[in-house]
């Protein structure tokens, strides 16, 4: 069964890339026509890069390894954190903050930090301090939850990283080139296809197109991590080796509670994206 098919790409609007004017000359390659000055992406292409993507995702997380989700564009901050959690899988949906690559020990410490402050709001360390400093705490926690939130559970860097805009993301692009992180990323008419290493030509500005191949990356994870649950099973039955964690069966329960097959994304308004292709549905 095909990972997507063509005519959820054609709903989703995966096929609309900028306008004719604002372009890079590398994404000629990917581009099928143009109609009424937008760049119309080759979808046959889509398909194809979308079964490479695929493929590496589930192998690198049935390895062991994990995959990054980063969107902090409007059109892609809620299914980038909706996928993600449903994988168990990092995230950062919000501002990228400078390090949380190439710098990750300090970032790590103000993960600690965020985790030190929930438990002193949960066992009662804020009662007996002044109103000004449980406001200064509150505030600090509340801080450091949007800008952390997604990578809490994150305890080195990860395997690979899954951009929607790799223009808007530039920075998380550039530390993990630095750190030669494989990235897995949408390419729309006005990206750079030498900075990627997955690239899946599509529509990066849409929300049903960013929600869509959001959802195929995380339905990846999702089959690699029943394929590393199988794995264990079999070296368990093998040479005893030690089960997967209670906290990993539940994740892989959460995992396979969804379809693997990727749709649109469910409850999405129609008027999110138009099905004909103006200058302004994809400035």
């Amino acid at each position: 069964m095909a990972v997507v098919t063509m005519k959820q790409l054609l709903d989703s609007g995966t096929h609309f890339g900028h306008q004719t004017r604002r372009w890079n000359p590398k994404m000629k390659r990917f581009i099928f026509t143009d109609r009424n000055g937008i760049y119309i992406i080759d979808l046959q292409q889509t398909l194809t890069y979308i079964d490479k993507a695929y493929e590496f995702v589930k192998e690198t997380v049935a390895h062991g390894g994990s995959i990054m989700f980063v969107g902090t564009k409007k059109q892609a901050q809620e299914s980038i954190a909706e996928e993600a959690t449903r994988v168990g899988m990092p995230y950062v949906n919000q501002r990228w903050l400078g390090g949380m690559l190439t710098n990750f020990s300090t970032v790590h410490k103000r993960l600690q930090r965020l985790k030190e402050l929930e438990a002193m709001e949960q066992t009662g360390g804020f009662e007996g301090r002044t109103k000004k400093e449980i406001l200064m705490l509150t505030r600090e926690k509340n801080k450091l939850e949007r800008s952390l939130g997604g990578i809490r559970d994150m305890q080195k860097v990860p395997s690979a990283i899954w951009v929607v805009d790799t223009n808007k993301e530039h920075l998380a692009v550039a530390e993990a080139r630095k750190l030669n992180i494989p990235i897995i990323a949408i390419l729309d008419t006005n990206c750079d296809p030498d900075l990627v290493d997955y690239p899946i030509p599509g529509n990066d500005d849409a929300i049903r197109s960013a929600a869509l191949l959001t959802k195929v990356v995380a339905s990846a994870v999702a089959e690699g991590l029943q394929a590393r649950s199988g794995a264990g099973k079999a070296e368990a039955g093998q040479d005893g080796a030690e089960p997967l964690a209670e906290w990993e069966q539940e994740l892989l329960a959460g995992a396979t509670a969804s379809p693997t097959a990727a749709g649109a994304a469910p409850g999405t308004p129609e008027a999110d994206i138009q099905t004909e292709p103006t200058p302004a549905q994809n400035p």
